[in-house]
């Protein structure tokens, strides 16, 4: 596999952008791979948490070495702190990602497929939550995976107001009050998107006991499975920390529809 540091330049947030790329390559990790595997890839968006950037997670999973056996390509897009959002303060990062990393992904690595069902996103707690609103937001995704996922609703609730003060939540969202219903709330998205013809995606969330996002994914995953969407919802013991992050990665690559190789473990 090749890993890609790429710094290129974002018309829509008007400043220079930076991603990390992993992408399949002939080489001896996968001695079954041929070229003709070179073609029409399948790729995983994966969307980092709040706080951290493109290097999140190949620094702290192993993320690098899970998909060297496999077909799959990963790209991991630097998006600040905006929540995949275009801000009230002006910063266009949902348009940046939907509308333009994709394109620049298709004009950069014409091998990668642009078929929706080739298509997965997956993010943890801010990216839990960017993960499902680009998939309900746009027909691009055919998978869409949240670890820890801030299933934001109510901006009252003290572990929201922990993470960050109210003003800042009303530069990214603007009037909270409002909140509830608008393109920003995965439960509105989800059931426009659950009203309209298209197939919906496919679901997968994990959620620690001891999280104290705990609460908020109890009460919006089963929103969910009310819209027909087909959810694998899966929780344990675990808090919010990397360590459940980079194990629950590897359950998301085995559900995704890819020809992915399990390591073998030394028993």
């Amino acid at each position: 596999m090749a890993f890609l540091q790429i710094n290129y330049y974002s018309k829509a947030l008007g400043k220079g952008s930076s991603m990390n790329v992993i992408l399949p390559e002939l080489d001896n990790h996968n001695p079954n791979r041929t070229a003709a595997d070179m073609t029409d890839i399948p790729v995983l968006y994966l969307l980092h948490g709040m706080g951290d950037d493109q290097s999140a997670w190949p620094r702290r999973t192993n993320i690098e070495r899970l998909v060297q056996r496999s077909n799959l390509a990963v790209v991991m897009p630097n998006t600040d702190l905006a929540w995949y959002t275009n801000t009230t303060y002006g910063g266009h990062y949902f348009d940046a990602l939907t509308s333009e990393l994709f394109a620049t992904i298709a004009t950069m690595f014409p091998q990668i497929s642009k078929k929706r069902e080739k298509h997965f996103v997956a993010g943890l707690s801010m990216g839990g939550y960017g993960a499902l609103k680009v998939a309900m937001a746009t027909d691009y995704f055919s998978y869409a995976a949240s670890l820890s996922g801030a299933m934001l609703q109510d901006f009252t609730l003290p572990q929201v107001l922990a993470t960050a003060p109210r003003n800042y939540w009303e530069g990214i969202f603007g009037d909270l009050d409002k909140f509830k219903g608008s393109n920003n709330d995965l439960v509105a998205l989800a059931e426009k998107q659950a009203a309209g013809k298209q197939t919906l995606p496919k679901l997968f969330a994990w959620i620690g006991k001891e999280d104290p996002l705990y609460l908020t994914n109890e009460i919006t995953i089963p929103e969910f499975k009310k819209l027909g969407y087909e959810v694998t919802y899966n929780t344990d013991h675990g808090r919010h920390e990397w360590y459940y992050w980079n194990k629950n990665i590897e359950k998301v690559l085995e559900w995704l529809p890819i020809d992915y190789i399990k390591e073998e473990r030394l028993s």
